[in-house]
């Protein structure tokens, strides 16, 4: 799917979000990268697989 050279990430690997940005859409609070996954403001992810990855939020102290 990637086309960047070196390639981006694929979806399954740990540093996926690093990915190139694809579509931006910050009106909906979500991202496009070229792996597929999808980004959201609150740094959750879905995988082009449906998988999902939780917020990750600072813990409170």
């Amino acid at each position: 799917m990637c086309s960047h050279q070196p390639p981006c990430p694929t979806a399954d690997s740990a540093d996926h979000d690093a990915a190139h940005t694809v579509a931006f859409h910050p009106e909906q609070g979500w991202s496009l990268l070229c792996n597929g996954a999808v980004v959201f403001d609150d740094t959750g992810e879905l995988l082009p697989d449906g998988r999902t990855v939780a917020p990750r939020r600072p813990a409170l102290v």
